[in-house]
Formats: C-alpha cells, structure tokens, sequence
C-alpha cells in the first residue's frame, strides 16, 4: 500500500494491538490459557494455533509499515500535490522489507482462510447431517476443508512470491487472490444464515435441551455480526487489489479513497477476528462465578482449618486418653444430662417408671422416642422411594433407570434425547466449533467438552 497513508497503517496497528490485548484477556479469563496446551486433540491444536498466528502477523505487518511511512514521509509531486513518498524514493533498507512485511500479511491471511473455511464447512455439515452421519472427522465437509486449507496456506504466499519483482503488482495481486478466497467463504456463509433460524426450531421441536439451543441462537447472532465484518475486510481490499492490477489506475492514485478503503479493512479484520475468539473459546459467565466462589469456599476452609488445627489435635488427645481409660476408672456409665432420666418399661402388660436410670451402650437398641416422633411427622401420603443408582454403561452409553419418580439430571437428559431425536448426537450439548475430539471404541464417536 505504497499510495496510502501513515495513518491508514496506524489504525491497523493499533486495532490488531487491542485485538491481541483482547485475546490474551479473553484466553486468560476462559481457563487461563489452558486451552493452549499440546495435549488436546491434533484437530483442535491446528484450529488453535492457524487462528492466534494470525493476529501477531498481521500486526508485524502493520508496524512495519507505519514505522517505515512516517519514517520516510511525504513528497510534493507536480499535479498529484502531496503524497506519501513513492517506494522507488525509499532508503535502500525499507525498501527491502516490503517483500518480508508483505510475505508475513499473505501467510496470516492464508491461515485467517483456513479459520474461515473451517466454519463454513463445519456449519453447513451441522446443518445438513441427521442422526444418520455422527463423525465430522470421516465427513465430505471435513475432507474439503484439509484441501481447501492446504490450498489456502500454499498459494497465498506463492501469489505474493511470484509477484515480488514489482512491488506494487506484488500487493495488488496478493489483493486481489486474498479477497477473492475471503469473499467468496463469506458469500457461501449467508446461506447458513438464512437457513439457521428454521434449524433452531426443528431442534427444539426434536427436544435438544435449552442451554444448547441458547449457544447455538447466541452463535448465530455473533456469525450475522462477523459477516457483515467480513464484508467490510474483503470488499474494500478487492477494490484496491482489482484496481491495481488495471493497465489505468484510478482508485490507488486517491489518498482520500485509498485510506477510506484501507481503515474499513483494519477494522473488518481486527473485528471479525475478536468475534471469531468468542465464537471458539465461548465463556460461561456462571461457571466462572461458580468457579471463583468455590476457591474462595476453599481458601476459607483451609484458613480455617490451619486456626483450628491446634486445638483439634488437643481435643483429640484428651479424647483420644479418656476412651483409652479402663472401665473401672471410667464406670462404663455415660449420663447425658444432670438432671434425672426418666423411662418407662413394660413388664408383662404391667407398666413401671424407672428414675435416675443411667445410659448404657447395651440399652441403645431399645425404641427412641425422638425416633418415633420423627416417624409421626411423616405424612402418610408420601411416598416411601426406593432409591436405585443410575448406571451408564461405557460403550453404548445407555441410561439404566433409576425405579425413583426424580426427574432426569440435564446430563442424563440430552443422552436420552440424543437416543430417541432424529438430530445429529454433536448437536446435543454443543459449545464450540472447534472443541472436538475423536474417540476409539465401536465406532469414532465425535464428543465436546469443556476444559
């Protein structure tokens, strides 16, 4: 973007500087930075990573050009008036790093295609399946996304490579061959959208719980956002690229229309970007809440236990010394209160009063009067359940029934529907496009979860 602006390069900078602050903020708050960890699946490390290499370029890429265009400024030229200087008029060493700065924009761009490619196909595969087809993994959807990535991530930086003799057709090409693949994603996208609205109700209707069809409306609702974001990125750069590779250059020779252009695009790509972070690593506000209390709980517990500790160990001891005692010293009696016992006992139909009966451990099978009334109490009407544990068996994950009236745990639930629906299993407690895995056993079974 030799015709643009210092300035033009300085919103790009600082808007990916505060998407790479909102990234770390949003990985540290959603399970501190554990979702970076090489142990998860070899799917989700390339989502992962492909998705966080893109923002540190893409800032590279910016800085370099500030630091280079307000280093060299501006130059008067007849009938054009002031304008950035020209690269050909550049110092022999800025004049080198336009091939690096823009190979590093080409290469993030590609693995931005790859994210994008990703949830399209991932979407249009949620959309399409039925219980029938459960394993995204050995899905068409997910066999043209490895192809349609490896192409991505190949012929971008080859663009940019085979056009790097002439600065200026370098980065229209690599314009317009960026633009081009990013448009054309988001313009296979809008049909999801369309679609999802009438999804969600087939879903409800099959009985997928309310948490899921809540995740899903809030996603659907975010990629409507990140689209139109989209659309701002791709368009205006098009525009630049396809007016650059024109014999007559009419756009690229107007700092007003240049700058405008390329400010729409830095906010497109730093916003849809932050969008796409949500969309992959969504937080629950309730189970951080949940999370926090329960430290808090336990850091409580072992204040309290360390100011209590002493005085446990001495109760124990004097407890522990009395009970060792033989019964001669201790009189084998344990009397409950001072004031006397009174029971009554029935001999032979005939009724007597004892008084200053003392308590033994022989006696304690006799009937509890606090036990009877207790017995009272409870109302005749309710029923007296009998309790069985609820089994899951491992491999078919069936739910063996307790014979209690209680209601289904949300866990318990969303397995049994996704028994009895029609719907695709991964629909069922789904949190995010990218939380997959594949797990042996009869069959690849496809399962989210959450760290």
């Amino acid at each position: 973007m030799s015709h643009s602006s210092p300035a033009s390069y300085l919103v790009w900078t600082i808007m990916a500087a505060i998407l790479g602050v909102f990234l770390i903020f949003h990985l540290w708050s959603f399970d501190r930075f554990k979702c970076l960890n090489t142990s998860s699946g070899a799917f989700k490390r390339i989502m992962t990573y492909s998705y966080l290499v893109t923002v540190p370029l893409i800032f590279v890429y910016a800085l370099g050009n500030v630091i280079i265009k307000y280093h060299e400024g501006f130059i008067y030229v007849v009938g054009f008036g002031v304008v950035p200087k020209p690269y050909q008029l550049w110092a022999p060493t800025a004049r080198a790093s336009i091939f690096p700065l823009m190979l590093l924009f080409s290469i993030g761009w590609g693995f931005e295609m790859v994210t994008h490619l990703e949830e399209l196909c991932f979407w249009l595969f949620l959309v399409n399946s039925g219980s029938g087809q459960q394993n995204w993994f050995q899905s068409l959807y997910f066999k043209a996304w490895i192809m349609g990535s490896a192409v991505a991530v190949i012929y971008m930086p080859l663009v940019t490579i085979f056009t790097r003799s002439d600065p200026l057709k370098s980065e229209a090409f690599t314009f317009l061959a960026g633009s081009l693949g990013s448009l054309s994603l988001t313009l296979w996208f809008t049909p999801i959208l369309w679609t999802f609205p009438s999804f969600l109700k087939s879903l409800r209707a099959e009985g997928v719980d309310v948490p899921t069809i809540v995740r899903l409306t809030k996603f659907s609702e975010l990629n409507l956002i990140r689209v139109v974001f989209r659309f701002l990125f791709t368009v205006p750069l098009l525009i630049l690229g396809v007016d650059g590779v024109r014999p007559h250059i009419h756009i690229n020779e107007s700092m007003l229309w240049t700058d405008l252009l390329t400010m729409i695009a830095g906010f497109g790509c730093c916003i849809s970007s932050g969008i796409t972070l949500v969309i992959f690593f969504p937080r629950s506000i309730e189970g951080e809440i949940a999370a926090r209390d329960a430290a808090k709980e336990r850091k409580r517990t072992r204040s309290y236990g360390q100011t209590t500790s002493q005085a446990d160990v001495e109760s124990n001891r004097q407890m522990s010394s009395y009970q060792n005692r033989p019964a001669s010293s201790t009189g084998g009696t344990y009397l409950l209160t001072n004031s006397p016992v009174k029971q009554t006992y029935s001999f032979d139909g005939h009724v007597e009063e004892m008084v200053d009966i003392p308590y033994r451990p022989e006696m304690q099978s006799e009937p509890n009067a606090w036990e009877d009334e207790e017995e009272r109490d409870i109302p005749a009407a309710l029923p007296q359940a009998q309790f069985k544990p609820v089994r899951k068996k491992a491999q078919n994950r069936d739910i063996e029934m307790s014979s209690t009236s209680e209601s289904l745990t949300e866990g318990n639930l969303s397995v049994h529907n996704m028994r009895m629906s029609n719907v695709n299993p991964m629909i069922h407690n789904f949190i995010s496009p990218i939380d997959l895995y594949e797990t042996p056993g009869n069959g690849s079974r496809l399962t989210f979860t959450r760290k």
